[in-house]
């Protein structure tokens, strides 16, 4: 099965944004995501990006740089995405302190899980947690 070994996720979430390098910084900053590419156009857009948690990643970009995906996401409203992290309260206060806009704070779930939940910069929804479902092979 592709994208199945190796080290590589098999799923991207993938977020425009009309600020995407405010974005880049608030992810990197806040809520501790690792810069792995940035790829920028002539006018200094971000073209493509690819920022790295864990042993996953997220990928985004400039709104209005046109192309498919530009044109498909249009109109598309915020997205939510979930990330696995080892220590919830101190990813937490990170996120506090570099000003994140906190809307559950560290919250033990009845399915085992500790989550926070944050709202970045242009409305989507980071979810923070040690819920880590087993897939298998």
């Amino acid at each position: 099965m592709a994208g199945t070994g190796g080290g590589h996720p098999s799923i991207y979430p993938t977020l425009l944004y009309a600020d995407a390098k405010a974005a880049i910084q608030q992810l990197t900053e806040a809520f501790g995501f690792t810069e792995l590419s940035v790829y920028e156009s002539e006018d200094g857009s971000v073209m493509h990006a690819e920022l790295v948690q864990g042993n996953g990643a997220v990928m985004l970009g400039s709104k209005g740089h046109g192309g498919v995906f530009d044109t498909a996401m249009k109109d598309a409203g915020p997205g939510g995405v979930y990330v696995v992290v080892d220590d919830v309260d101190s990813h937490h206060r990170r996120a506090v302190e570099h000003g994140a806009e906190i809307l559950m704070p560290p919250t033990d779930q009845d399915y085992g899980s500790r989550d926070y939940m944050a709202r970045d910069a242009e409305g989507n929804i980071w979810s923070f947690g040690t819920y880590a479902p087993e897939i298998g092979a």
